[in-house]
């Protein structure tokens, strides 16, 4: 049999798998489907746009899209609902597919397209129906977890972003430790029921696979928090105790193991930081010294609203997350190796919930206030709407105060703790050049959670290169080549360095090449220019030959 594993690509609160991440959904199946025998195929809806992918000589045809929160994409744009369509509906074969959405409530377009959409685990589906069981919905086994997760690393291969940003989503456990009250009304994790952690041992075999593979990087996420990884209060408190041992233990086999280029984390529920902060700063310093810098737990406050909190069932308190944010701080604000400070909290806010009030936002300001005025560092403020994934919301009472809330923080608060972030002459090391935008190009750092970074210039895609930053917006940064090596730069890189201008980045071109940095300083009459172009440019090139 031959099979595709065609990936539309993961956005979820617990998993990522839009370029530069590959979801651990997407090696699962592809894992499936080896062990049962097939001849597995993996590509992603990218290539499929390209042209340079047929999906009408296989068998079986496996399609995941698996969205649950709005995003703005780079480049990977999930499949929409049309491409699906069309992809269905001219396959060949049998076309199995994954929605991470219950199968009641299938989009319009697609209801009737696939032989199966399913509810249960697409991997578990995938090895029935290529073992000959037939087209059958069931949760997959812990042992089969763990064997397709080490068998499906092949499909990292096949990546187009091998050798490049790929990072792979490595799933710590499932569910979620508040399943015994329900969990955050909005989310599907507590309803798979007793959490499932993975041991330490089938972890380090999948990372193991991974690099085999060529992968390099690696986020420890598909979970709900990374603190309550191996509690043994889990089932007894929604805020059990962490137990830092066994996090210590695993962040420190998978850095030995691998010696990954990046190590990030993901979630983290601020009521167990808070409730516990001894063993939670136990927790925040093996994070800091076994992860790479540019880490971001990502806190769930989701509202400050006390009312919206109790009608929603939600994490923590506003004060809680406080707590939390000052104790990452205080461990996790020193500057790292990358540029960006070891370890920081981020910040969740989710609109559209029960019991949402024009008050509501005021809360939400408030608390994103005395967090800045307090100065305190987060990394990013995620704000959105809620997807009905479980039950229906209300939405936004009105669209004209969302988007009013949405301005002011990130006019009040983003652009502040930006310039609090990464003040004008950081630089931030290993930018991956991703797209070309006319005369510009937009680039990122590998990792969970990435400031875009604007140059001013072409610089053509998949080069890695350091970057000063020399301007902020509320949500990103315009940075530069770091250094800048005057004698073979282009006139309008020179012209990007700040204080030098048209008429003196052309007054080099002019000189150079320049065997005495002194020669060109004396273009500069301006103490500040001077200092700038001091700061970034060097002469390499010629003191080389």
């Amino acid at each position: 049999m031959r099979a595709l594993v065609l990936d539309g690509y993961t956005d979820e609160p617990a998993c990522l798998g839009v370029p530069p991440f590959i979801s651990p959904y997407a090696r699962l199946a592809f894992g499936a489907l080896t062990d049962a025998g097939a001849e597995a195929e993996y590509a992603t809806i990218d290539q499929w746009r390209s042209g340079s992918v047929n999906t009408e000589g296989f068998d079986l045809l496996a399609i995941i899209r698996n969205l649950a929160v709005p995003g703005k994409y780079l480049r990977g744009m999930p499949a929409s609902d049309n491409e699906l369509r069309r992809i269905a509906e001219a396959a060949r074969g049998t076309t199995i597919g994954s929605l991470g959405v219950d199968p009641r409530n299938i989009p319009g377009p697609l209801k009737g397209s696939f032989d199966l959409l399913v509810s249960g685990d697409l991997d578990a589906s995938l090895f029935d129906f290529a073992s000959g069981e037939g087209l059958v919905q069931r949760r997959r086994t812990y042992e089969e977890w763990n064997s397709w997760l080490v068998r499906g690393a092949g499909a990292c291969l096949r990546h187009p972003d091998l050798g490049g940003p790929l990072i792979a989503e490595v799933q710590m456990y499932r569910g979620c430790v508040r399943y015994i009250t329900g969990g955050c009304r909005f989310c599907i994790e507590p309803l798979f029921g007793d959490v499932a952690f993975r041991k330490r041992a089938d972890i380090i075999a999948e990372v193991k696979a991974l690099a085999a593979a060529g992968v390099r990087n690696y986020r420890l996420g598909a979970q709900s928090c990374v603190y309550c990884y191996m509690s043994k209060e889990t089932g007894k408190s929604e805020t059990p105790t962490p137990n830092p041992e066994e996090i210590e233990k695993l962040l420190r086999a998978v850095k030995e193991t691998a010696r990954p280029d990046v190590l990030h984390v993901d979630n983290a529920n601020p009521a167990v930081i808070a409730e516990h902060p001894a063993e939670a700063r136990d927790v925040t310093k093996s994070i800091a010294e076994h992860c790479t810098s540019g880490n971001v737990l990502a806190f769930g406050l989701e509202s400050a609203d006390p009312g919206v909190a109790r009608a929603n069932n939600l994490n923590s308190t506003p004060e809680q997350t406080m707590e939390a944010v000052r104790l990452v701080n205080e461990i996790g604000a020193e500057r790292g190796p990358s540029g960006l400070p070891l370890v920081l909290p981020g910040i969740n806010i989710l609109c559209g919930l029960e019991g949402e009030s024009k008050d509501t936002y005021r809360m939400n300001l408030e608390f994103l206030r005395a967090v800045l005025h307090e100065g305190l560092l987060l990394r990013r403020i995620n704000i959105r709407q809620v997807i009905p994934s479980r039950q229906e919301f209300p939405g936004v009472a009105s669209k004209q105060d969302f988007m009013r809330f949405k301005r002011t923080v990130r006019e009040e608060i983003d652009g502040p703790m930006l310039e609090r972030l990464v003040p004008d002459g950081t630089v931030l090391r290993s930018v991956y050049a991703e797209v070309k935008d006319g005369g510009r190009t937009f680039g990122r750092q590998v990792g969970t959670y990435p400031l875009l970074i604007s140059i001013p210039y072409p610089v053509n895609p998949g080069t890695r290169l350091d970057v000063a930053v020399t301007a902020r917006g509320y949500r990103s940064v315009t940075g530069i080549t770091y250094p800048m090596d005057a004698n073979t730069a282009t006139l309008s890189m020179l012209q990007s360095v700040p204080g030098i201008g048209k008429r003196r980045a052309m007054a080099i071109v002019r000189k150079r090449p320049f065997r005495d940095p002194a020669d060109a300083w004396r273009l500069f009459d301006e103490p500040n220019a001077l200092e700038a172009a001091q700061f970034h440019l060097t002469f390499a090139k010629v003191d080389k030959e």
